[in-house]
């Protein structure tokens, strides 16, 4: 009788970790370069081993060991922490070769301006609404009860000029003896209404644009105007001109023209006062034509300016022993963070410099000679795995004599021609944009029919796909472009 055979089966499989350095590693390299400045001051806060390199002649993140800043490996490849016997420099070396790709890169950085003091002496405050109307409701004649309530409806508006709060609770809060009374409030709010910007005070969008209706010198086009926004505001912002032609029985190249003069209105008047929150964008890499070639390089301002404090880790490594556990930790971590400057950087202009090299064209012609391009395509040439591409794609930007870009704008897929060949989805949407730019006014092209027309230029693109380009260019519809003649 046969006895059953009992099998063991050994599998053996490798799984790839971070360490939890790698991992901090990678999570700083897909900030934008805003954000990592800010965890580089936060980091040099915090450990007395850094401090600000102010030498204007040195490369702002350099290292104690002076070895060559190398871009950043792939996050999935497998990393071990180093040892922690021997001296910190081994450690942090060997630790290094383990987790770092040896690419040949090199930091390169830049200090930036100078002396800045005095500067934000010249800077213009910033003045907020209310504090804009207040100014002008002080040099008024008003009474004491009078600029009680015309100031409580200042106090009430909101951060776009509107006035949210009911009349009779405003008058409720005021707690004025005798009582305030409704004609009151309405003068009040009157008063507030009259001052500038023009259209403050208002309760909904129609009255903030019958408010400033004053600005249309014409009275035949500014009663069209005022019946337009009263009874057919629904129509005019879907800018439906034929159906408003109907309704008032006039030609549509006149509503359209009235619409037009409404559309120049500000339903929002309050934004004009106040800072704006406008966050600039600050480029990581610039280009610029040199001897007819085009070359990439760091932007100084972005790069932080920190460097090891070579005083304070040379009394250390004279004086340390087993008491200095925690000073031996910020040492470690802050030649990790001066090498970590260096490798980011080199890491993006390595990129930027391999996006550069195959989108030259675009430089010189524009958005219609952007080539097809893909992550792997710059990761195989530069030794970096696709996901660190990228990170480092995310939140970096190239300035360029074309403009600022993403440096994600330079990657897009591959769409068949007729003849057998490729373009990007760039140079489509460049396509697109050229024939929404050179149509009819009274005839506009639908989506439809940009389709077709890229047909016959060889390029097969769908309708809905063209729907999509178009709205990525922020190009209204068909309807929505249509102009009416006189």
């Amino acid at each position: 009788m046969n006895q059953p055979a009992l099998q063991t089966r050994t599998e053996q499989r490798q799984h790839q970790t971070l360490t939890p350095r790698l991992q901090h590693a990678v999570r700083l390299l897909q900030l934008s370069s805003l954000d990592f400045a800010q965890e580089v001051q936060d980091a040099m806060g915090k450990n007395p081993f850094l401090e600000i390199d102010e030498s204007p002649d040195q490369p702002a993140a350099g290292s104690e060991d002076n070895h060559a800043a190398a871009p950043l490996a792939a996050p999935d490849a497998p990393a071990a922490e180093a040892p922690s016997s021997g001296s910190d420099a081994d450690a942090d070396a060997a630790w290094e070769r383990e987790n770092w790709q040896s690419a040949g890169g090199s930091g390169n950085s830049a200090s930036s301006s100078g002396d800045t003091d005095g500067v934000m002496e010249m800077v213009a405050a910033d003045v907020d609404l209310r504090q804009q109307l207040h100014g002008q409701i002080n040099v008024m004649p008003l009474t004491d009860r009078d600029r009680v309530l015309v100031c409580a409806i200042i106090e009430s508006l909101d951060d776009d000029g509107y006035l949210r709060l009911p009349l009779e609770e405003l008058a409720a809060l005021a707690e004025l003896d005798p009582a305030v009374e409704e004609c009151e409030m309405n003068t009040a709010l009157k008063l507030v209404q009259s001052l500038d910007p023009c259209g403050v005070g208002a309760r909904n969008v129609s009255e903030c644009l019958l408010l400033q209706l004053e600005c249309i010198d014409d009275p035949v086009d500014r009663e069209l105007a005022r019946r337009i926004i009263s009874e057919q505001l629904d129509r005019l912002a879907q800018r439906d001109i034929n159906g408003l032609a109907r309704v008032f029985e006039r030609e549509p190249s006149h509503i359209e023209a009235v619409c037009e003069r409404i559309r120049h209105l500000d339903p929002r008047p309050g934004w004009r006062f106040g800072s704006s929150h406008v966050h600039f964008v600050v480029p990581d890499v610039i280009v610029k034509k040199v001897r007819g070639q085009w070359a990439a390089q760091l932007n100084p301002a972005v790069v932080p300016k920190v460097r090891l404090n070579r005083v304070y880790a040379e009394l250390f490594q004279q004086h340390r022993n087993a008491k200095h556990a925690e000073l031996a930790a910020h040492l470690q971590e802050a030649r990790w963070t001066v090498r970590n400057v260096e490798q980011r950087f080199s890491t993006i202009l390595l990129v930027a410099e391999a996006i550069l090299k195959r989108q030259r064209h675009f430089l010189e012609y524009g958005p219609l000679a952007m080539k097809p391009l893909g992550l792997r395509e710059i990761a195989d040439e530069v030794g970096l795995h696709e996901s660190t591409v990228s990170r480092v794609t995310n939140n970096k930007y190239m300035a360029t004599p074309s403009g600022v870009f993403e440096l994600k704008y330079f990657f897009s897929r591959a769409m068949p021609t007729a003849s057998g060949g490729a373009c990007s989805a760039t140079a489509i949407r460049g396509v697109i944009q050229d024939m929404i730019a050179a149509e009819n006014p009274m005839d506009p092209l639908s989506d439809a029919e940009i389709a077709r027309q890229l047909a016959r230029q060889g390029l097969t693109v769908a309708r809905r796909t063209v729907t999509k380009y178009r709205q990525m260019l922020k190009v209204p519809a068909v309807e929505r472009r249509r102009k009416h003649s006189a």
